[in-house]
This record gives C-alpha cells, sequence and structure tokens, in this order.
C-alpha cells in the first residue's frame, strides 16, 4: 500500500518577513473508489489547511498535521506505520534557525527558566520548611523547589498514600560514612517508582533532593579529583509509601546517586556537575547521557550487537566523534562521514538514491528525515516521505546539513511498516490503533542485564504516539486490543522482547566497559537501567521488535504511571512487582560495595578449595584481608596483606591464644575494621578474638552453645517464652555421649531409630542412622578409634575431641535456611530444599533453590531457624540452619553459626544478587549490610553431589575435573569444586557439586537428569531421578 505524501515546509529564518502561506496534503490510497470524499488519482485536488493553528514560529503542529491524514478500509485492525522517532521535548517541531539550541532555556542552556505553571488538584499543607541551613536559593531554583514538592504530593495523593509529614524541625542523626543512602534528585513524577521500592527494600534509606542546594560536594581525602556527596536534606520513603520532609545533622554521605539528566526546564547543570567524579556510585552522568542520547551512536551499537533489529539508516555525519569513526560496517546502517557541510549535492544525491533503492528498507513505503546529536533531542521536526520521492529527501538533507555542528548528524531512516494484527470478528469502530512498546531493563549482579517490565501505549494512529500523551498498558492488554490475544504469541512477543532489550543493555554496558572514568563522567558512574522503545513489524513471517529510541526516566515513568494503578492497596488487586526492583537491588549492591571498598578485615581459617571464591571477591570488593592460618604453606598465604601462621586448631586454648593473637595484631599495628569467620575450626576463637580487640561480633558463649550440637538443642528445649512461638516448639531431644556408659543412658532417654553424630562435627562426617543399641556401642566404638583427632580427618572439628551425641531421628523434608542478622533484626532468609540423603551415613545427595515449598511452609522454616538463633544468642552475623518440615512443623537439626558452606553461597549469589560473603564482612565491621528487604530468585537452580564413592570411575575419565569445568565455563552447568583430590576413604565428604539452571524447578530438574545421564553420574547406586524426585 503506498502511504501518503506529508510536505512540511522550512519556516522562514529569523528576522525575514512573514508570508502567508497554506500546506498542501495529497492524499493517494489505491484500492479506495473515487467519490466526493475520495476523488481519483488522475483528479487529485489539494487539501488546504488554514494557518491559524500556527506558533509564533510558523509552523504548524505535527499533532494537528497527523489529524489530516489517510482514511483506510476497514478491512484489517492493525497498527500504522510508526515513527522511528518520538519526540520527548514538550513540541513536535522545532525551528532550525541559527539560534543554538546550547543557549535555549533548559538543562545545558544558562538558566532552567522559571518551572511550568502546573495545576495539582488535591488538598495538602504548604507550609513546610523547605529551606535548606547554610544554603540559601533564589528565587527561580526556589520555585522549582515548591513546584517538584507540589507534584510529589499530587503523585503521592493520586496513588491512595498519604502526604508527606514535616519532620525538619527535628533534625535526624545517623552515622555518615556507615549507612546506605541512596539519593536521587529529580522530578518526583519520573522516579516515584523507584522512590517507593526503595522504601520498601531499604526502609528510610531511600532519599529524594527536591534541590540541589540540599545537597553539598565535599573534595575526598586522599582521592584527588573525586567528591564525597553529602546530604542535608531529603524526603525520605519507607514501608507503606509513608514519606518524611528531614534534615540530616550531621549531612548524611550518599552511598548511591541518580539524577534527571533529561532534556526540559529544571535544574539540569546542577545535577550534572553534582553527578561528575563522584566518590560514590552514579547510575547517571551527563557524559554517559550525551551517548545514550545519540540515535546514530546508539543505532549502531545495536546494529553491530545483531540481537537486536533496527530501523534501515542512513546517515551523514559532520566530522564524527572518535566513537563513530572506522569499524565494521552494520547490517543495515550506513555511515557516510562529512568534513564539511558545502559542496555535497552530488554526494548526498547517489547515496540517497541508493538508499531508497536498497534491499535493506524491505517493505517500508516511507522514510523519514530527522537529526541526530545531543543538541537535537527531542527538538528536532521530522520529516516523512514516501520512499519513492527522491529530490524532496534529498533537498532536506542539504538544508539540514547547514544546521549541524561538529559530531552531529542527519538521518534518513525507514518508516518500519506495521504488523497487520487480524482482528477476530468485526474490527471495533473508531481510528486505527497505534501500539508502541517500552520496556525497562536493569543492571543485575555480574553486570548481565534483566529485563524488569515492558508496558504498552496505544493511541489514535493518525496521531503521534509518545509516551505521556497515552495511557500505559500491560503488552498482553495492548496486543489484545490490537487483535492478538492468543497466549503463546503474546508469549513469543514478551519473549523476543525480553531478549532485544537485554541485548541493547549489554551493549551499552560492553560500551561503557571500553571508556576512561573520564569519558563516563566519573570512575563509579555506570549505567545501570535503560528504556528502549520498540514497535512492531514483521520479518521473516514473524512479528520483531524494532528498537526505535533508547532512553531512561521516560520509559521508567511509563512503569510506574502502570504501577500507580496498584500503588495503593485495593480489593481484588494483586500488586505488581516495581520495574524498580531490580534497580533498587543493584542501587543496595553497589552501596555495599562502596561502604566497604577498603576495608581491613582479619579472617580466621583460610579453609580449602571450597573457599577460593574468598580471595577473587575480596579483591573485586577491594577489601584488605590479614589471615591467620594454621598451614603456613596455605596458598591464601600469597593472596593477602598480611599472613600470620597461627595454630588455630588448639580448642583447649582458645581463650589464650586469643589473648596472644591480639598482641600479635597491635605489635603489627595493624587498624582492623573486622574481624570474622567462615571455618568451623575458628568460630569460637574468633569470638573471643573480637571481644579481645572490641570489634562487633556475636558473644563467645553464643558461639559456644550455637557450636556443641547436643548443648543447641537442650538449651532450646529449655526456652518456652514468652514470646511465642518459643524455641522449645523446635528442638529435638538429645543426649551427650562421652563414654560407653552414656551409651547406655542415651538409648534409655532417646526413642530409636536416633541419629549419632559428633559434637563438634561438619560435612555429615561420622554421622549415622542408628536402630538400636547394639548398633548405637558399635558406631561409638568406630568413631572413638577412627576419628580420634585433627589428623585423622582435617577440617571437620576433631580439635574439639571426637565426643558425640544420641538424637532422636526426625522424618521429613529437610532444608538449608541461609541467615542474616544484625543487631537481632532478620535482614535476609535464603531457602533450600534437599533432596533423600544416603542413609545410614546422611550424605548430602540433591538439592533445589528457591525452596518449592508453600509461602506458609517457608515462612515457618525462616521463622523457626531466625528464633532458634536468637534463643542462642545469636544476634549479628550469617547463618546456616538446618531443620526437618515434618507433620508438625519445622525440627532443628543443627545450627551453623557462620555463612553456608558447599554451594549454598554461590547459589544464593546467583539467583537474588546477595554475596553472604560481603554479608558477614559487613557485619564484622559493625555495618548493617545493604540488602533488599525482600530479594527476588531469577531462576532455579537444581543440582546433585558427586561422591569419590559412586563416581571414581567418572570423574577420572569422561567426567573429569578439566570437562566439569569446561562445561561449567560454557554456562551448561555450574560446578562448586568441594576436594582437592580424588581420595577414596570410609568417612567421605562430597567431591562436587554440579547444578543445572532453568526459568522453573521442571526445567531445571530435567535439564541436570539429562546432564547427569550424559556424564555417567547418574546410575543403579546413585540414581538422580529419585534423587530430585522431591522437587517435583
Amino acid at each position: 500500500m503506498v502511504q501518503p505524501a506529508v510536505h512540511c515546509f522550512l519556516p522562514p529564518p529569523p528576522g525575514a518577513p512573514h508570508i502567508p502561506f497554506t500546506k498542501h496534503f495529497h492524499l493517494h490510497v489505491p484500492g479506495v473508489q473515487p467519490s466526493s470524499s475520495n476523488p481519483a488519482p488522475s483528479s487529485l485536488v489539494p487539501r488546504t489547511v488554514s494557518t491559524q493553528g500556527q506558533d509564533s514560529r510558523g509552523l504548524i503542529p505535527l499533532g494537528d498535521l497527523m489529524c489530516l491524514l489517510l482514511t483506510l478500509p476497514k478491512t484489517h485492525h492493525f497498527c500504522p506505520p510508526q515513527l522511528s522517532l518520538d519526540p520527548l521535548g514538550p513540541e513536535w517541531d522545532c525551528p532550525l534557525g541559527s539560534k543554538d539550541l546550547e543557549e535555549e532555556e533548559g538543562p545545558w542552556g544558562g538558566g532552567s527558566g522559571l518551572p511550568p505553571p502546573g495545576f495539582f488538584p488535591g488538598s495538602w499543607s504548604h507550609e513546610v520548611g523547605l529551606d535548606c541551613k547554610g544554603s540559601p536559593e533564589g528565587a527561580e531554583a526556589r520555585a522549582w523547589t515548591v513546584y517538584y514538592y507540589s507534584l510529589l504530593q499530587s503523585c503521592l495523593q493520586q496513588a491512595g498514600l498519604p502526604e508527606t509529614q514535616d519532620r525538619s524541625q527535628v533534625p535526624r542523626t545517623g552515622c555518615p560514612g556507615a549507612e546506605v543512602t541512596l539519593c536521587i534528585l529529580g522530578s518526583p513524577c519520573t522516579f516515584l517508582s523507584v522512590l517507593l521500592e526503595g522504601g520498601v527494600q531499604s526502609p528510610g534509606n531511600m532519599l529524594l533532593c527536591l534541590s540541589p542546594a540540599w545537597l553539598t560536594k565535599v573534595p575526598a581525602p586522599g582521592q584527588p579529583g573525586e567528591a564525597a556527596l553529602l546530604v542535608s536534606k531529603a524526603v525520605s520513603f519507607h514501608p507503606g509509601g509513608l514519606t518524611f520532609l528531614d534534615d540530616f545533622v550531621p549531612p548524611r554521605r550518599a552511598t548511591y546517586f541518580l539524577a534527571g539528566l533529561g532534556l526540559g526546564p529544571g535544574p539540569g547543570r546542577e545535577a550534572a556537575e553534582l553527578a561528575r567524579d563522584l566518590t560514590c556510585p552514579t547510575g547517571a552522568s551527563a557524559e554517559l547521557a550525551r551517548l545514550l542520547e545519540d540515535r546514530l551512536l546508539t543505532r549502531r551499537l545495536l546494529a553491530q550487537q545483531g540481537d537486536v533489529a533496527v530501523p534501515a539508516t542512513l546517515a551523514f555525519t559532520y566530522k564524527p566523534p572518535a566513537l563513530l569513526r572506522g569499524g565494521d560496517a552494520s547490517p543495515g546502517l550506513r555511515l557516510v562521514e562529512l568534513n564539511g557541510k558545502e559542496g555535497q549535492e552530488t554526494l548526498v544525491k547517489e547515496e540517497v538514491g541508493a538508499f531508497l533503492h536498497s534491499e535493506a528498507l524491505g517493505d517500508a513505503l516511507q522514510v523519514a528525515v530527522k537529526l541526530s546529536g545531543w543538541r537535537w533531542r527531542g527538538r528536532q521536526a521530522l520529516r516523512l516521505y514516501p520512499r519513492t520521492e527522491l529530490d524532496p529527501v534529498v533537498d532536506t538533507v542539504l538544508a539540514l546539513l547547514e544546521k549541524l555542528e561538529e559530531e552531529e548528524s542527519v538521518l534518513v531512516e525507514a518508516v518500519c511498516p506495521p504488523a497487520r494484527l487480524p482482528f477476530p470478528g468485526s474490527p471495533p469502530p473508531g481510528p486505527e490503533l497505534a501500539l508502541r512498546i517500552c520496556a525497562v531493563v536493569c543492571r543485575t549482579q555480574g553486570d548481565r542485564p534483566l529485563l524488569s517490565k515492558v508496558v504498552c501505549g496505544v493511541g489514535r494512529g493518525d496521531r503521534p504516539l509518545r509516551h505521556q500523551n497515552s495511557l500505559p498498558r500491560t503488552l498482553e492488554v495492548a496486543l489484545a486490543q490490537c487483535g492478538l490475544g492468543e497466549a503463546s504469541q503474546v508469549t513469543d512477543v514478551r519473549r523476543r522482547v525480553k531478549a532485544a532489550a537485554e541485548a541493547a543493555l549489554a551493549a551499552v554496558l560492553a560500551l561503557e566497559a571500553g571508556l576512561s572514568a573520564e569519558q563516563r563522567g566519573g570512575r563509579q558512574a555506570r549505567t545501570d537501567f535503560l528504556g528502549v522503545d520498540f514497535v512492531l513489524t514483521v520479518a521473516g513471517r514473524a512479528l520483531t521488535p524494532v528498537a526505535l529510541e533508547l532512553n531512561g526516566g521516560l520509559c521508567l515513568e511509563a512503569c510506574g504511571a502502570l504501577e500507580g494503578l496498584w500503588a495503593a492497596p485495593r480489593p481484588g488487586l494483586v500488586a505488581e512487582e516495581a520495574a524498580a526492583a531490580p534497580l533498587v537491588e543493584t542501587m543496595l549492591r553497589r552501596s555495599a560495595r562502596y561502604l566497604m571498598e577498603g576495608k581491613q578485615l582479619l579472617l580466621l581459617g583460610a579453609g580449602g578449595v571450597s573457599k577460593k571464591f574468598v580471595w577473587e571477591a575480596a579483591r573485586d570488593y577491594g577489601l584488605k584481608l590479614h589471615l591467620v592460618e594454621s598451614d603456613p604453606n596455605h596458598f591464601a598465604s600469597q593472596l593477602v596483606q598480611t599472613f600470620i601462621h597461627f595454630d588455630v586448631t588448639e580448642h583447649q586454648r582458645d581463650e589464650e591464644n586469643a589473648r596472644l593473637l591480639a598482641e600479635l595484631v597491635r605489635a603489627r599495628g595493624l587498624q582492623l575494621d573486622g574481624c570474622f569467620s567462615y571455618w568451623d575450626d575458628c568460630l569460637v576463637l574468633t569470638a573471643l578474638l573480637c571481644q579481645e580487640l572490641g570489634l562487633p561480633c556475636s558473644p563467645p558463649a553464643a558461639m559456644r552453645l550455637a557450636k556443641q550440637k547436643s548443648r543447641t538443642q537442650l538449651h532450646l528445649l529449655c526456652r518456652h517464652g514468652p514470646p511465642w512461638p518459643a524455641p522449645s516448639l523446635y528442638a529435638v531431644p538429645c543426649c551427650p555421649l562421652e563414654s560407653e556408659a552414656d551409651v547406655d543412658k542415651a538409648v534409655r532417654q532417646v526413642p530409636l531409630p536416633g541419629v549419632m553424630k559428633l559434637e563438634f562435627g561438619a560435612g555429615a562426617v561420622g554421622v549415622r542412622l542408628v536402630e538400636d543399641a547394639p548398633q548405637c556401642h558399635e558406631h561409638f566404638s568406630r568413631i572413638a578409634r577412627d576419628l580420634q583427632g585433627e589428623a585423622d580427618h582435617p577440617g571437620i572439628g576433631l580439635g574439639w575431641g571426637n565426643a558425640m551425641l544420641l538424637m532422636e531421628f526426625i522424618e521429613g523434608t529437610e532444608h538449608d535456611v541461609d541467615l542474616v542478622l544484625f543487631g537481632g533484626r532478620l535482614l535476609a532468609a535464603f531457602v533450600s530444599d534437599n533432596g533423600p540423603t544416603r542413609l545410614p551415613g546422611f550424605t548430602e545427595t540433591a538439592a533445589c533453590m528457591p525452596t518449592g515449598l508453600a509461602p506458609e511452609q517457608e515462612a515457618q522454616l525462616v521463622q523457626a531457624a531466625f528464633r532458634c538463633c536468637l534463643g542462642c544468642g545469636l544476634l549479628d552475623g550469617v547463618f546456616n540452619v538446618e531443620l526437618k518440615l515434618t507433620g508438625a512443623g519445622p525440627r532443628l537439626i543443627e545450627i551453623n553459626p557462620r555463612m553456608g558452606g558447599f554451594y549454598l553461597r554461590d547459589w544464593i549469589l546467583e539467583l537474588y544478587g546477595v554475596d553472604l560473603l560481603l554479608a558477614a564482612a559487613m557485619v564484622a565491621c559493625g555495618l548493617r549490610p545493604a540488602l533488599p528487604a525482600h530479594p527476588r530468585a531469577r531462576g532455579h537452580l537444581v543440582g546433585v553431589m558427586c561422591l569419590v564413592s559412586q563416581h571414581l570411575q567418572v570423574l577420572s575419565s569422561t567426567t573429569s575435573r578439566e570437562t566439569l569445568q569446561a562445561l561449567h565455563d560454557q554456562g551448561l552447568l555450574r560446578l562448586n569444586l568441594l576436594e582437592e583430590a580424588l581420595v577414596p576413604g570410609e568417612y567421605e565428604e562430597p567431591y562436587c557439586s554440579v547444578a543445572c539452571a532453568g526459568p522453573s524447578p521442571a526445567e531445571a530438574r530435567l535439564r541436570l537428569l539429562g546432564l547427569c545421564q550424559g556424564l555417567g553420574i547418574d546410575g543403579p547406586h546413585y540414581p538422580i531421578a529419585y534423587f530430585l524426585s522431591h522437587f517435583k
């Protein structure tokens, strides 16, 4: 179908006499029978439009012109041609006169001007303290502060949330430099989604500054050229949408800063300067914004990515920036570098002619001509021409070339043909509808992009469709309104949008990784979220999203507007997950790194090969580790700041050793911020040493209580509350065993079958199911003979002795709960499910995370673990609690008063983006870990253990360590190596963990089962399908 011509004429230059004129629109629609309203092509009648609607520059707003475009026969309900530009400024058309846009009012101009005369319906108090002591504002800046405060109140009120309470008369005190402070400077409307989510994930730490005067940059000691950012006044956000206007004395130090840097009026220049060269992480900078808002640069970037479709584009670029020079050719994107703007007529005509006839345009019937460059973002006129009209396109390109400055471009690009969506039955009356897809994608743990939310706009096809002139709705609703309601097709569109949006952010992150700190606007400047605008078109008989624009705030604002439908609880509505949730998690993660960078930590016990991640993580986080270790030749001795060789295995001398180590620390002049351990042998000694050095830690008595398994259970059995439910409800009857005589006594007190285990053991070594008294005596004698001291089996706690206990055997499913506690408060909990253990030795076989339990059962396990820790006096730290879920509720197996072992730290980091190692280090420094209040898993992991006794042959041949590592590096499995050597023995621990990821537990389980069968891990004596059966 041939599209109509739309001829938009340039306005007269400034100062030229005004000459009245009319504009003609030739409407030609083949297939429409001639009539009085649709004359035949041979008798086209010019349609005259009055110029009374012209603005002061002699232009008719393009929005009005679009209303005059063609009427099509209603045989299909479809999306009309999409403009590959979304003018984000307040106007569609802009005069291309000689005036430099840098001089106009706006964030990069000489002055922001006064705010628009806003009308905010509603009622709230205006008697609030918006002045910031010591930072007076001028009349213009004050007007913006009042405007933004009123806008915030209007947004809160329309979302059904309470008015901001003014607490500024009583300044808030805190611990500058020791607390998370997430600071946003920008429009409340743009960032409301982030602010509300931050109030949930980190209550009281998400701050909105309504004026640059509320912030101060101060030079950072020891970091030349960088500055710390101090917050003197802000609106703080809390759960339930509660907000408070607060003053801070002393000022809070920002640990993360995000400023609104988009075009438009407002204090943009000050925001850009505040964001530059900060010591704290920043989520945006003027330098990065200039790159991302350059349409040609980002389009080339996406075209080179290969996974993102972009409109075919011809670009004439005048003295292009270094990032656009050279490089590989991009499919569908032609760059013509110009060293001058004059005398280019022949070149332009040749290039445009070749482009209009090239196959790259596909089925496109129209092209758009526009300008590209930071100056023109959101301010340029858009001109549409039929693909068949060469001369008008050439003339427009030549006219626009005269306006270019260095590093700017003129683009000629295809207008993506619409995806015709057949509407079931008769299409609804009214104009054709246009659809625009907006995707918000966030940077997550490991710099991996994650699609956060998709929001669509639907509007009249005869008018420009922009972010703020269409109502946001979900992808499913929008596609259904355009005639696509089949679930499988909608799922496919969402999958394609997700892949393209995540690939777009990956391309941006790759670009930034190659930039210098100066080019990014600071050492800590990164892009943490991105908005990608798409239009749907058909490519290869498939609905394909084509990326039109990259932006930040507008897509985020659209998502916030959609979420506003559920901001306040209403009956029958289910709250949507916030688009900003992954972004806030990234803010917290980067804040934690910032707070911990350069911290001096004493670590007791290096551990084995399973803890190799510690040294890589410490280097990545910038931690300064000082190691105390019994093995003088340990590989980690070369990876730390200070290595202290000291025998930590003689636990009868822990008090004395703590005093000796404290003297060594002082003698070496170590200025420690914290001291911690993740190694079972060193936990009590660590608590004693922290006590000697005056460093934060759980009390030594609590560590001793948790370390000895029978004492843990017997102590909790006596804790009847209040409060209720009391810890005694989770404890299991048991009896300590130190001699043969104790065995006879225990058999009479503990119901059989029972479980015998080492009092201070680890890794399930020496654990056994016993069914009668003879088995109890036999196992006690075997352990007394085989495991007498540390040398018999290093690393399982034999330095404490080989005393045992007998406890009742509990039927039920086994689970691990990994907790983060600070000041007795539960900050985070992660529940995993274990498969059936290999009896009679209780060796772990399989695991799944996150748990497949119902939410109520999961909550019961978390509360059981939390209350048992509190009952033992464990108030600060990262703890691993093993429980069984019985028909009567959770029952405690044991408490490990340290970070979970095996694969747990790795899995939690992968799925939730939370690093238990970093959390433990923060607690050790007396800092509240920067964790999201409700971490969300980003997938599922299912894994199995490999044992030397069962897999020695395959681990020595086809499934060697090198083979498994190669599969891990390819992303086909997750490998956690737990032992260095393949050494068989009666008391064995797992050699390694092999896991597969998936979007669902079922898919992860199937992948793992197939992989184990292919690698030879599965077998008659090690039935993987049975071990995984618990996870169905």
